[in-house]
Parts: structure tokens; sequence; C-alpha cells
């Protein structure tokens, strides 16, 4: 691991111990860190503008790691679904590049039996009938106003009798998800920030960059034909690749000012978790700049049509109305970036919180014209399986 010799600066969240760790994986470059020297909590506004203040925030952190005598420092963690709120960022003590595969093979000092858990209480942010009545709104917006695309959400917070281990439902969720974007996050409230997303937002190395936006779903099923049958009517689903496209022609806007080559496929491709199906498109390219970081590429695409809608400041102003809850880090961005500028982040869905014996667990749905509340309500509890099964749980949809 390289370790910085310096002593450390005094940081925001003095509920951490020098031992916190931090845990990012992907099939690309996996990464795991500890300890705390700095934190940035600058929210990150205008983070793909070199000089704003998160940007200045970033590169005084990284000029104090290399005063320490680190030749390439690196940032990890997560940034909220509003900019304007708090980033949740670490200059690890240590830190190291591992092996995914390796380190999800590695024999861990816990069981991945499920615990014998109960739920005490649950309870659904909004309820069923408030989110169905959310997705009414939103398609009648349609007609009246220039919005094509809201994204809404909702928040399953559980009660427990007893405390879980953040390691346990980690290595459950690599186990169950392998391809995932693994992440362990602490936050500010003292809780850990878990999940395996499946959307990647950027990779930068060097003056390559890559793109994986998800956008489209429907659930796995158990038998062989329904699979084909349902992964099949995906793909042709006029109203999803409808929904797909809004997200794709955005990031092409956006990223092609900065590339000299933009590859992006004229139609979405299946990828598929343990519990969904997603229309995929993976884009790729090649910056005109070396210097521009994949934390600056983060900030450009944030929050994507993915997440959020189309276009931004009408979905942005649809999901204040109709979410009765703050998302937090939520349809954020979790990952890392190194003073070099290379860097990974992935869009932060499939996940949850965990403090002590409570848990949420969020999930969303992409709401166009053609959508059905009784359908993007059910696309929600399917969502929420991948978290639940991590947890020994199961969602209504899969019981």
């Amino acid at each position: 691991m390289q370790r910085t010799q310096s002593e450390t600066l005094t940081f925001s969240f003095a509920s951490f111990s020098p031992k916190t760790e931090f845990i990012f994986t992907s099939e690309h470059r996996s990464l795991m860190a500890s300890g705390i020297n700095q934190t940035v909590i600058q929210p990150a506004i205008d983070g793909d503008e070199n000089n704003s203040l998160f940007q200045r925030a970033i590169q005084r952190a990284f000029s104090l790691e290399k005063q320490k005598g680190v030749n390439n420092p690196i940032i990890i963690g997560s940034i909220p679904f509003d900019v304007s709120q708090p980033s949740c960022l670490y200059v690890p003590t240590a830190f190291e590049f591992i092996d995914k595969h390796a380190f999800q093979h590695a024999t861990p000092n816990i069981s991945l039996t499920p615990p014998a858990v109960e739920v005490l209480s649950s309870m659904s942010v909004p309820n069923e009938h408030t989110f169905k009545s959310a997705v009414a709104q939103a398609v009648e917006k349609f007609q009246s106003t220039s919005l094509e695309k809201a994204v809404l959400s909702r928040v399953l917070n559980l009660e427990l009798d007893g405390n879980i281990s953040p390691e346990y439902v980690l290595r459950r969720l690599m186990a169950q998800n392998p391809t995932g974007y693994h992440f362990s996050i602490p936050q500010a409230d003292g809780s850990i920030l878990l999940g395996a997303s499946p959307e990647l937002l950027i990779r930068k190395q060097g003056q390559q960059l890559s793109s994986n936006p998800l956008a489209g779903s429907a659930k796995r099923q158990q038998i062989e034909a329904d699979e084909l049958r349902v992964s099949q009517a995906l793909l042709a689903s006029k109203k999803d690749r409808y929904e797909h496209r809004l997200v794709i022609d955005e990031i092409q806007r956006l990223l092609d000012p900065y590339c000299v080559e933009l590859h992006v496929p004229n139609d979405p491709s299946l990828i598929n978790t343990p519990a969904m199906w997603h229309l995929s498109t993976k884009i790729s390219g090649t910056l005109k700049s070396p210097s521009t970081s994949a934390l600056q590429l983060a900030c450009l695409l944030h929050p994507t049509p993915a997440v959020c809608g189309f276009p931004f400041d009408l979905s942005r102003r649809a999901i204040n109305e109709l979410e009765s809850f703050e998302r937090g880090m939520f349809s954020g961005m979790v990952g890392w970036c190194d003073a070099e500028g290379n860097g990974e982040w992935a869009v932060t869905i499939r996940c949850g919180k965990v403090l002590n014996n409570t848990v949420s667990l969020f999930a969303g749905a992409g709401i166009v014209d053609a959508s059905c509340p009784q359908s993007e309500w059910a696309e929600t509890e399917a969502k929420l399986g991948t978290m639940l099964n991590a947890f020994g749980l199961k969602s209504k949809e899969s019981a």
C-alpha cells in the first residue's frame, strides 16, 4: 500500500477511525483504501470546470498529498444526486489497486449464509398509492409541458432485530452480482453506503474514455422461455427504446466537444443482472486533452437522463415536486480519481445505507409518456430485489 508520512489534516467526520476502509471494484480496475488524510465536502457544482470551487478543492487536496511525497494521490467517495449538497470524498492514508477476482474469492472471516434476520418494521417512502399517483402526475406533465422523461424513486426503510455487518452485505453483493461495480463508502452520518451498480457513468485512462448508460428495464424470469420472451420484448419495446435514446443522445451531446472521436452504437444491446434486464449502450472515445480528468467528465454527465430525466431543468423540477424524500447519495455517483486524471465513476444505483440495525434501500424508474403506474411500481420492487437478497430478505416481486 502507498502511505503518506506527514501528520493527517483535521477532517470533517470526526466519528471515523484511521482504519476506515473504502472499496470500489470493477472489471477494469479495483481499489481498496483505508484511513483518512483529508475530506472534500465541497459541493460538486460546476464540477466539470477547472476553476470551479469544487475542482480547486480537489486540486488543493492533491497538492497537499504531493507535498508529503505521494507521487499520484487518489480521491475516493461519493457525490450526491443533488450536487448543491455536500460531497463525501476522501484522500485516504493508504491505498492499493487490487485484483477484483482475487478479492471476491478471498476467504473472509464471515459466512455468506443469510442470517436469521427479522424485520421489525418496514416503510416505503412514498407508499405504493402515492408513488403511482406521482407517476400519473408525471405522465400528465408530458401532455402540457416539454418534459419528455422524469425518473421517480422511492426509499424502503427497514428496522432489523439486530445489527448487520456491512462487510457481510458487500460480500453477498459480490457473490450474487459478480460483474457489478461494488462499493462500500462511509458517510457523514456514520452509515455505510453499499451497492452493486450495473451502470458505468465514466471511465478514463489516459486519453481513452468509456461510458455504459442503462435505461429501459425488465424483471428477470425463472423459466428460460419466459426469459427469452421478456428480454426480446424489452429490446423491441418502443417505450423503452425511446427512454434509452433520450439518455444516449444527451451523453453524446455532452461528450462530443471533449473528444476527437466518439463511438456511439446506433442500437442498444441487452445486459442483465441477477434481478433485471437492461437496455445498454457501450460508448467509447478519445479525448482531445489527456488533462481532462475522470472526475470532470463525471461531473459533466451527472445526473444523466437515466436517473433524472429530460430535459434536465424540467425533470429536476418534476422530481422536486413529486418525490417526498431527499435522495442523498442515491442516483449520485461513486468512484475514484487520481491526480493524473484517471479514474472510474459508477451511477449510485442498486444501493443502500446501513447504520447499526437500520437499513435504507433505494430504487427508481424512468417515466415517459407510455408509462403505466402499476408497471413502474413493479419495476422498483424488482430493482429492490438486488439489495434485499444481499440482506437475506425477499422483495414482494420475488416472494
